[in-house]
């Protein structure tokens, strides 16, 4: 039946709560007598091996519990389908607090689960998950993106809310277009806004980290007519500004992307410096977020505006927060709280941990 507890996913003002399953099934969500259910155009799905349902925010942080409905098909014929009884399982929810938050950032986990799970660990109890990209090897096989939901469930166990952005590595293979099918996303784009608590977030795709042309695609990428089409969605924020980050209530704003774009290492990775410069400009200028988050570098570090890494711009303090080697996986825990400055907590699978109070 289910496969693994679900995933929470927050995009927009909708969590979208997502769980692979070993069966055909009909699927629904179920909080306060009312049901939401997995359908398209009137007809409810099970030829699939995922479900996702889309609860509107408000109504799940009230009721703080879900029930997950399966319903398995035994056969779906055109008249009298036959079915096994519903099996119900019901979720605890919390949802991110306003103060004191305490994040879990997780990449380049690269289809490994145990060692980015015991390094999560070290942080201790969370409120919000970020996972960064490159959590699969590669989209080479539908297994892949399991490890998305089998360490999502040794974190959050369907408890708290999920932010995912899609990594580099996840547009290579076979099912790299099918990853919409496996992922949350909003209206079939893989960035999108989020509102929890007193956090904003913005995530943006960088997609592959080289040319379009670079002879390792194949030409199976077409990123930068991806990129542009961001540079739109972000001043489409701008324009709403009152809905997005300036709502009321909102105190901490943070840019999630993948790869550090305002960075820029050298030659074959110096793409696209015109439209990266640009988002940075746009973020910097009218968004002015406290923290941007990344992975892909494979290295934990903090770079202040300013410094050695900040090529293009940065429009904030930035956080690489994400190392994978022979001996430890590495993610990073984060604490935002009301005036006080961030705390930063890198912690490796091997036990080890790193305690840094950002500057203003």
């Amino acid at each position: 039946m289910l496969k693994y507890d679900p995933a929470v996913f927050a995009v927009g003002e909708d969590y979208q709560i997502m769980v692979p399953v070993t069966s055909n099934s009909l699927f629904w969500i179920e909080i306060d007598g009312k049901s939401f259910y997995d359908e398209q155009n009137g007809i409810m799905r099970s030829l699939c091996l995922i479900h996702r349902v889309l609860v509107p925010m408000h109504i799940l942080d009230m009721a703080k519990r879900y029930t997950v409905c399966e319903r398995e098909i035994i056969d779906r014929k055109p008249y009298f389908p036959v079915t096994v009884d519903t099996v119900r399982t019901e979720f605890e929810f919390k949802p991110v607090p306003n103060d004191d938050i305490r994040i879990y950032h997780v990449a380049d986990t690269h289809n490994k689960v145990e060692e980015p799970v015991a390094a999560s660990r070290l942080f201790g109890k969370i409120d919000l998950l970020i996972m960064n990209g490159d959590i699969p090897e590669h989209s080479g096989q539908i297994s892949n993106f399991y490890t998305i939901y089998s360490i999502a469930e040794k974190i959050t166990h369907g408890k708290i809310p999920i932010v995912f952005a899609r990594g580099n590595h996840d547009l290579r293979g076979y099912h790299a277009e099918e990853i919409l099918q496996y992922t949350p996303n909003s209206n079939g784009n893989t960035y999108y806004t989020f509102k929890l608590g007193s956090v904003w977030g913005l995530v943006l795709d960088c997609g592959e980290d080289k040319d379009d042309t670079h002879a390792e695609y194949g030409l199976t990428v077409r990123c930068h007519i991806f990129r542009e089409r961001q540079t739109e969605f972000i001043k489409y924020i701008i324009k709403n500004a009152g809905t997005e980050y300036n709502s009321e209530g909102i105190m901490h704003k943070i840019i999630i992307s993948h790869n550090p774009f305002t960075y820029q290492l050298p030659e074959p990775f110096n793409i696209e410096s015109e439209i990266y410069s640009e988002w940075a400009r746009l973020i910097k200028e009218n968004i002015k977020p406290e923290l941007m988050i990344c992975g892909h570098l494979h290295k934990l570090c903090i770079s202040y505006k300013g410094d050695k890494m900040d090529n293009l711009g940065q429009p904030s303090t930035l956080i690489i927060g994400s190392d994978v080697n022979n001996e430890y996986h590495a993610g990073c825990g984060l604490t935002l709280k009301k005036g006080s400055k961030t705390e930063v907590t890198f912690c490796k699978s091997n036990g080890l941990k790193e305690n840094i109070v950002l500057e203003k």
